[in-house]
């Protein structure tokens, strides 16, 4: 019993540990407005929320409410409407930020959806309505992506899951991230639907909404020049292009990543704030 009453105090002291850390964010979702804007980030194909860790660290130094949501990775429209209803849980004004296929999926997302002030996209796709994720990594060379993908598996459903060889995920991935986490990301990488990459985006969501991009010059997914291109199209308010970092770069860049996205939250709001 002894023992019993010790394993318990401990279990309590931890759990109010995680309630304390874990206030800011919740906070998002408390139904109180938050002094600043919320930021959501939406993790894209072969990773998963917690690939945001250090982005979100930072993010929360600097007094944001954060948000990583989990992103289903089944299809475009059904992903956006998922995030869409995260975004509408939230009170007060949101930055949606999206990695990789995660910015399709913030671009159709944000549509109808007012707080949200800025879209910032991290080495990320942005479709033009018709376009899928597909269209625009072929639409330039330096993709290496297709000859790393393992055989797809098979769903119940007749669909089909794509992951990335564990053994080939570091060089094509993650080439810039410690091999030991690049190892430990490839055993957790959360699997897309084949038919997600190929689904066209319904909206455009950075024709009207403020728009801001970050991505590495030697991403091997998607290539720079298409990088390069969707922010142009954007109009992107800024576009950093980080030399020698990889797809992942909230990964090995977290502190880059994260200023841009305060850089983006102040931008957009005091935008908002000027408005009559």
């Amino acid at each position: 019993m002894k023992n019993f009453s010790s394993l318990a105090r401990a279990f309590t002291a931890i759990g109010i540990l995680a309630l304390h850390l874990s206030a800011p964010a919740s906070a998002a979702t408390s139904g109180v407005r938050p002094a600043r804007p919320t930021v959501v980030l939406v993790h894209g194909a072969f990773a998963e929320s917690a690939s945001w860790n250090e982005v979100a660290r930072d993010l929360r130094a600097r007094s944001f409410p954060v948000v990583a949501a989990a992103n289903p990775l089944r299809g475009v429209k059904s992903d956006a409407d998922y995030v869409a209803a995260l975004v509408g849980s939230i009170p007060g004004p949101v930055v949606l930020v999206g990695h990789s296929y995660g910015g399709s999926v913030i671009s159709v997302a944000a549509v109808g959806k007012p707080n949200v002030q800025a879209l910032v996209f991290v080495a990320a796709f942005a479709p033009e309505v018709g376009e899928s994720a597909a269209d625009l990594s072929g639409k330039f060379p330096g993709s290496t992506l297709g000859p790393t993908l393992a055989a797809p598996v098979r769903l119940p459903d007749g669909g089909k899951d794509l992951y990335i060889q564990q053994e080939k995920f570091g060089q094509q991935f993650a080439e810039d991230v410690p091999p030991a986490v690049a190892q430990l990301m490839a055993v957790s990488q959360r699997p897309i639907a084949e038919s997600a990459l190929g689904e066209a985006a319904p909206a455009a969501a950075w024709k009207d909404v403020p728009s801001w991009f970050i991505y590495g010059d030697r991403d091997k997914n998607i290539p720079p020049a298409a990088l390069a291109f969707m922010a142009e199209r954007a109009k992107s308010m800024k576009t950093v292009v980080v030399k020698g970092a990889s797809h992942v770069v909230m990964i090995s860049r977290p502190k880059l990543v994260s200023r841009l996205i305060a850089e983006a939250a102040q931008a957009a709001d005091a935008v908002a704030t000027a408005k009559p």
